[in-house]
């Protein structure tokens, strides 16, 4: 019973062994795919072209303060003090609104950064999980955001050649050195 019961073990020991070297694991720079991705590009203008017409928004507000500014500096000895006053509030409360408006615009452009750049991210996280799973691999890796304290990357697999042919993405070629 001994003996039947040590072969079992061994058996099954044997068949852990055998089981772990037959994982895969592999491992990839997502954020180099998005980058490369000709979306990532069209979503990277769009942006550009929202935060241009936020920062046009906040140069308008800016010399709206800026001439109001100088002609309460130019006309400020000749004013009543309550016209005064009120000019001083008046260029207070143009103040406030500029800064109210810097954060709205901020989080704006984060929103819309997020709504742009988030399909992109999600294409290649579908990319990246439609090769693994055709592959085999139990787990990749992203090495653009190291999370773990190490790994050996001779041992895995990259697979970001693949994932890029799976998302139609054609390397350019680099350009020629100048002469």
């Amino acid at each position: 019973m001994r003996k039947i019961l040590g072969l079992t073990l061994l058996a099954v020991a044997m068949l852990g062994v055998s089981t772990a070297s037959a994982q895969k694991f592999a491992r990839i720079n997502l954020q180099e795919i998005v980058i490369a991705m000709p979306e990532f590009e069209e979503a990277q203008k769009n942006l550009e072209a929202f935060g241009k017409d936020l920062n046009e928004q906040m140069e308008q507000i800016q010399v709206e303060f800026n001439n109001k500014l100088a002609d309460f500096q130019k006309n400020q000895a000749t004013m009543a003090a309550s016209i005064k006053q009120m000019k001083q509030q008046e260029l207070e409360q143009l103040e406030q609104r500029f800064g109210e408006f810097q954060q709205i615009a901020q989080q704006d452009f984060q929103k819309k950064e997020a709504e742009l750049l988030e399909p992109v991210q999600k294409k290649a996280q579908d990319a990246v999980n439609k090769i693994s799973k055709a592959n085999g691999y139990i787990a990749v890796f992203n090495t653009s955001v190291p999370s773990l304290a190490y790994f050996d990357e001779a041992q895995l697999t990259d697979i970001a050649a693949l994932v890029k042919k799976e998302l139609g993405i054609v390397e350019k070629p680099a350009a020629a050195p100048a002469k």
